[in-house]
């Protein structure tokens, strides 16, 4: 079978968007077992609420869900085990610095395939106060405020 080029986005992390300001991208591959990737593929994962932790030299995603699969019987896996991202060495430990800092954390913002790889896109994030979701929500409706009067007007 021959392997697919280009990007298909599998889920996206919605939630770190609404929590957090993205300050960096990194993309890291994801070691996955046998039927956690045709569970990938079908699309029944779920990025809400996880986060990665790098530390010893290891980068791991912690409470990404990835539903078992349907006919995977007894070779399915615990849908919520810590989940090992494949970075260089230096990566990870400039991401371990990144995350120390305080105010700081380590999210998955996507999970894709790339030429028939899995990977994982992760954001070092700042976290948001209350008043910064407000006023982002105050610019989105101003936004489509405007985008509805230029609607009209054409």
């Amino acid at each position: 079978m021959a392997e697919k080029k280009g990007i298909k986005v599998m889920a996206n992390n919605r939630k770190a968007f609404h929590d957090y300001f993205v300050e960096d991208r990194y993309e890291a591959g994801i070691e996955l077992k046998g039927t956690e990737v045709k569970s990938v593929r079908a699309g029944t994962l779920n990025l809400k609420d996880s986060y990665v932790i790098a530390k010893n030299g290891e980068a791991y995603v912690h409470s990404m869900h990835i539903s078992p699969y349907d006919k995977g019987n007894i070779f399915n896996h615990d849908p919520d085990r810590p989940k090992r991202l494949l970075l260089h060495k230096r990566e990870i430990v400039k991401l371990a610095a990144l995350a120390a800092q305080d105010g700081y954390a380590l999210v998955p913002l996507s999970v894709y395939f790339k030429d028939a790889k899995v990977k994982v896109e992760l954001g070092v994030c700042k976290g948001k106060k209350n008043y910064d979701k407000r006023e982002a929500a105050a610019q989105r409706d101003a936004k489509r405020q405007i985008d509805r009067a230029m609607r009209e007007r054409y």
